[in-house]
């Protein structure tokens, strides 16, 4: 009996020892196989040459030896002139514009590639882009109007088998990063005098369709999330081709252009009588147009414009100066220029933390020639007072942009302190085709961005006997911009 037991012991023994072998064998086997346990072979980081200085830095803070990857990470990086697609485990890290200095002329560069464009000084981040520098076509694509062209875009690459598990949780919002989109930009068009009156009224009666007058600029003008024009004519059935008040039909002239903001600084809205005047505004209200800078009454015309669009936020004051047409009291018209409100309200919206525009309706310049180029009018002095000085105080106070809105030709600009001062923009809309010098205008196209003014581009204007204002064409813009820098405060 005690043989029998011990053998059977044996046997038992055996039989968990071989299955303990086994058991082993497969576990270790496995292991073997599949590369994990005491066989296991950790995650490699591999950084593309691709990288650059401070991408890699950031990652290997973020790839140390401490952390432990089951799969490799490989992890490049790549320039294109062509927004990119993104896919998982891609990242858009950068985008650089070229830029000049904002006196510059230039207004385009040309790149072979990507990665030659990059490596240029005259490359910024976009998000570094203001208002003191210019910013550069890139290729003939102006990246503030078409968002997908005109800068170099990098983006940073990890590929991983387990990017889900492993590698987004490592890097989480490192590198999300935004950047100016058409959705996320606010693009405001100013532009300077409309005179819908007087030779435009005989030539509506010609045509019959006021939009006839904006029909090679009216596209253009619309495609701005805001478009602002400085009207000086009221609506009425008395117009003619004689007096400065417009003809019911101009409305349509307007609506257009796509416009969205009227300022009534001018001196001639109450030309056509209050009632004209009164009736004028209420077409604005019908049409939803909002108005800065006149109304009805006083009060109503010193009521700055506040905006608050694509979390951009920013306060238009308009002031008429020494033109006449101001109002008082309860009659309609301008709103005339008071030094302690300007600076109050300055002040007021600098608090709130708005973008502040101040449009000033100054003493006209009107030493113009007649069918030949006088340049005299294109300097800040050239009219009565201290244009330069006045300008440059309401800098002083606070304002971001001053904006001169009664020069019928177009005058010099510059920078200033902390801002930028447009002297005057000229004609958008008139009838002064017998002045060479009256018959263009300069349009400010303003790029915000989280309520930071990222650009000002001047894009000037032309109209001829047919009254249909145009873009002007590349190589005057160039000559006519040149002209006005010249003679820069």
């Amino acid at each position: 009996m005690t043989k029998r037991r011990e053998g059977k012991t044996a046997q038992a023994f055996t039989t968990i020892l071989v299955f303990v072998v086994v058991a082993l064998g497969a576990f270790f086997g496995i292991q073997f196989f599949t590369k994990t346990g005491i066989f296991r072979i950790p995650g490699v980081v591999y950084y593309a040459e691709s990288l650059n200085a401070d991408e890699l830095a950031t990652l290997e803070g973020i790839f140390t030896e401490e952390v432990d990857l089951d799969k490799d990470v490989t992890i490049s990086a790549a320039n294109s002139l062509d927004y990119p697609n993104l896919a998982e485990g891609e990242f858009l890290v950068s985008v650089r514009v070229p830029v000049t200095d904002f006196y510059s002329l230039e207004t385009n560069f040309d790149a072979e590639s990507a990665d030659a464009a990059v490596a240029m000084e005259n490359f910024i981040e976009i998000n570094d882009l203001d208002h003191t520098k210019k910013l550069l076509s890139l290729n003939g694509h102006y990246y503030l109007t078409e968002f997908d062209k005109g800068a170099v875009y990098r983006v940073l690459k990890f590929t991983s088998e387990k990017y889900n598990e492993e590698i987004a949780p490592l890097i989480g919002d490192t590198f999300a990063k935004t950047y100016p989109r058409k959705e996320t930009t606010l693009t405001f068009a100013q532009t300077g005098v409309t005179a819908l009156s007087r030779g435009m009224n005989a030539k509506l009666y010609q045509v019959g369709d006021a939009s006839y007058f904006a029909e090679n600029i009216g596209e253009y003008l619309s495609s701005f999330d805001l478009t602002h024009t400085s009207n000086e004519s009221s609506f009425t059935d008395y117009a003619s081709a004689s007096n400065i008040c417009s003809d019911k039909r101009f409305i349509d002239t307007l609506t257009a252009i796509g416009l969205d903001i009227v300022e009534l600084t001018g001196n001639h809205n109450v030309d056509c009588g209050a009632v004209a005047a009164e009736e004028t505004v209420d077409t604005y209200i019908e049409k939803g147009i909002r108005m800065v800078g006149g109304g009805k009454n006083a009060s109503e015309a010193a009521v700055p414009l506040q905006i608050d669009e694509k979390e951009t936020k920013i306060t238009m004051l308009a002031f008429n100066e020494s033109t006449g047409g101001a109002t008082y009291g309860e009659r309609p018209g301008a709103n005339q220029y008071y030094e302690e409100v300007a600076e109050q309200q300055i002040r007021e919206a600098k608090e709130r933390g708005d973008f502040v525009i101040v449009d000033i309706q100054y003493y006209e310049c009107s030493a113009y020639a007649s069918e030949y180029e006088d340049p005299i009018c294109d300097r800040a002095d050239s009219a009565a007072g201290d244009q330069v000085g006045f300008f440059r105080h309401l800098i002083d106070l606070g304002a971001d942009v001053v904006v001169g809105t009664s020069a019928h030709q177009p005058q010099t600009y510059e920078l200033y302190g902390n801002g930028a001062i447009y002297y005057g923009l000229g004609n958008l809309f008139f009838d002064q085709v017998w002045w060479p010098g009256t018959t263009r205008s300069l349009i400010l196209e303003h790029y915000f961005y989280n309520g930071k003014l990222l650009q000002t581009r001047i894009t000037p204007t032309v109209y001829d006997n047919s009254m249909q204002t145009r873009l002007l064409d590349e190589e005057t813009t160039k000559w006519f911009l040149e002209r006005l820098l010249s003679v820069r405060p």
